[in-house]
C-alpha cells in the first residue's frame, strides 16, 4: 500500500540475503578477470566490489547493493517511484528523472535514475554527493579508477630508500596490507584489490639508485598498483604485521634466508615541555632531527569528536579528510609534510605542540571544521601577557611570540589564494591552543560549508579547492617563511 514500507516475505528476504552473500564472497575479482567493469568500495565495516552497468553512455550501479553491506536498509517500488530507507534516512527516486528527494530535500543526480525489475540504478559519479546525505559521513570517489571510500578509511604509505649494500626500499603502510606480487624483468608489481590504498603526494617516486631507481603508483578498475622499477631482479618481504614491505635485489644464488629489514624508528619526542613538567618550556631543538617544512594537524580525534556538524557527521572526520588532501597538495608542490594525526587517535593540545616543535617545521597548520558561517576562517595566535624565558628554554604559553610576523604572512598568503578560488575568507586572531605553544609560523584553518548545507563539507570538489588554495598560499609566501631549522 502506498505510504508504507513493504516488508519482504521471509523466504524472499532469505533469497535476497543469500544472493548478496554470494555476491560479496565473489566480489573481489581474481587476477585475469579485469575485463568486467567493477567499482571497489571501502568502508569501516566491509571492503567489497560490485559490477558496474553501462546504460545510455553512462556507468550505473545498484544503490541498494552499495548500501546493503553497511547496515539495515530496505527498499520498495511504487509504480515509477523507488524508495530507500537506511537507518533514519529516507530517499525517493523517480524512474527516468534526474532529481531525487533525500531527507525531504531535493537533490540533483548527474543523470537519470533507472528502475529495472525493481532494482534502482544511479550513475556511479552521483554516489559522491548522494551517499553522504544518506549515510551521514564523508565519501570520496576516484571516478576514473572506480574506487569509493566511505569514511576516513584510506591506507597511506611512505617509501624510503635505505642506501645499504645492497640497497633496500622500505615501504611503510598505515594499515596492514596483503598485495598480490608479480615480478618481471626490471619490475616488481604489487596489486592491491582489497586495501583502500591511496596515492602518495606524487605518483612517481625517484630514489637515484641504479638498482632501485624509481616506483610508480597507479589505479584502474577498482584496484591500486605500486610498480617498483629495478636495474636488477627484485624481491619483496613483509614485516611489522603486514605494515612494512621491504623491496631489495634478489640474491644471485641460493643463500640463507635474510631477516626483513628493520624499519627505522621515528626520532624520540621530548615530553618535558608543557607546564607541570620540568622544565615547563619548549626545548632547544637538535639539528640532527629530521625536519619537515609543514606539520599538518587534524583537530580533535579519538574520544574527542569535536563539533557535531550533523547527527552523524563529526568534526574529527572532516578535519582528517581535509588534512589528507592538504598533504597531497603540498607534497605535489615539493613541500615535505608531517601529519600529526593520520587515524582516529586522541592527542592533547600539549602533545600536538610537543610533536610539532620536535619536528621543527617552517609552518604549522591546524585544521578545524564548523557548521556555522560560510567559507574559511583563518586564525593566528592571540598571546597572553609575556612570560619570562628560562635560559635556553622558551616560555611555553608565549612560545609563538617571536613567530607572529611570519604566522600573519602565512595567513595572508592563504587568504589571498582562497579569495582567488572565490571562497569567502576572514582572517582573525584568537587565543587558540596549541597556536600559542608553537615555535614556528602557525595558523589555524576553520572550514565551514560553502553554502547553507553542512553536508557540503564532504564535497570532494570543495575540499579539494580549499586544500589547493592553502597549498598555493603557503607556496606563494615560502620565501618569507624560510627553511626548516
Amino acid at each position: 500500500m502506498a505510504g508504507h514500507i513493504a516488508t519482504p516475505h521471509l523466504s524472499e528476504r532469505f533469497v535476497r540475503l543469500a544472493a548478496l552473500a554470494l555476491l560479496l564472497a565473489n566480489s573481489i575479482p581474481p587476477a585475469g578477470s579485469a575485463d568486467e567493469k567493477r567499482i571497489a568500495i571501502y568502508s569501516a565495516s566491509a571492503n567489497y566490489s560490485l559490477p558496474v552497468t553501462d546504460r545510455n553512455g553512462r556507468e550505473y550501479i545498484g544503490l541498494l547493493e552499495v548500501i546493503e553491506p553497511l547496515g539495515t536498509v530496505s527498499s520498495r517500488t511504487d509504480g515509477v517511484h523507488w524508495k530507500l530507507r537506511f537507518n533514519n534516512a529516507e530517499a525517493e527516486f523517480t524512474a527516468n528523472q534526474n532529481r531525487a528527494k533525500v531527507q525531504g530535500r531535493d537533490f540533483d543526480l548527474t543523470g537519470n535514475f533507472l528502475l529495472e525489475s525493481g532494482r534502482g540504478l544511479v550513475p556511479t559519479n552521483a554516489l559522491v554527493a548522494l551517499l553522504p546525505r544518506i549515510l551521514g559521513g564523508p565519501v570520496t570517489l576516484n571516478e576514473s579508477s572506480r574506487r569509493l571510500f566511505i569514511g576516513n578509511v584510506a591506507t597511506h604509505f611512505t617509501a624510503q630508500l635505505s642506501h645499504t649494500t645492497p640497497p633496500r626500499l622500505i615501504m611503510n603502510f598505515s594499515a596492514p596490507v596483503n598485495p598480490t606480487i608479480a615480478t618481471e624483468p626490471g619490475k616488481l608489481r604489487m596489486s592491491f584489490t582489497r586495501e583502500p590504498l591511496v596515492a602518495p603526494g606524487s605518483p612517481t617516486l625517484t630514489f637515484g639508485d641504479k638498482s632501485i631507481p624509481s616506483a610508480t603508483y597507479s589505479e584502474s578498475n577498482g584496484s591500486a598498483e605500486i610498480t617498483v622499477n629495478g636495474g636488477v631482479a627484485l624481491m619483496a618481504s613483509f614485516s611489522n604485521d603486514g605494515r612494512t614491505i621491504t623491496v631489495a635485489p634478489a640474491p644471485q644464488q641460493a643463500v640463507a634466508p635474510q631477516q626483513p629489514a628493520q624499519v627505522p624508528s621515528a626520532p624520540p619526542v621530548s615530553a618535558a615541555v608543557p607546564p607541570g613538567t620540568s622544565p615547563s618550556s619548549v626545548p632547544v631543538l637538535s639539528t640532527s632531527t629530521r625536519r619537515f617544512y609543514a606539520v599538518l594537524d587534524a583537530s580533535h580525534g579519538g574520544d574527542d569528536r569535536g563539533v557535531a556538524l550533523s547527527n552523524q557527521l563529526a568534526e574529527k572526520d572532516v578535519t582528517l579528510a581535509l588534512v589528507r588532501r592538504l598533504r597531497q597538495e603540498l607534497e605535489a608542490r615539493g613541500i615535505s609534510t608531517q601529519v600529526l594525526r593520520d587515524s582516529d587517535a586522541t592527542l592533547t593540545q600539549d602533545q600536538r605542540a610537543s610533536l610539532a616543535n620536535t619536528a621543527g617545521p617552517v609552518v604549522y597548520i591546524s585544521v578545524h571544521a564548523a557548521s556555522n558561517g560560510k567559507g574559511v576562517r583563518l586564525y593566528t595566535a592571540l598571546l597572553p601577557a609575556p612570560e619570562e624565558n628560562n635560559g635556553p628554554f622558551v616560555a611555553w604559553n608565549t612560545a609563538q611570540a617571536q613567530y607572529l610576523a611570519v604566522s600573519r604572512a602565512a595567513a595572508q598568503g592563504v587568504a589571498t589564494q582562497l579569495q582567488k578560488q572565490q571562497i569567502q575568507v576572514r582572517t582573525l586572531a584568537a587565543p587558540l591552543r596549541p597556536l600559542n605553544n608553537i615555535t614556528a609560523a602557525a595558523i589555524a584553518v576553520e572550514v565551514a560549508p560553502p553554502g547553507s548545507d553542512v553536508m557540503d563539507l564532504n564535497l570532494v570538489a570543495y575540499q579539494q579547492n580549499v586544500a589547493s588554495a592553502i597549498a598555493n598560499g603557503i607556496t606563494a609566501v615560502r620565501a618569507q617563511l624560510g627553511e626548516p631549522r
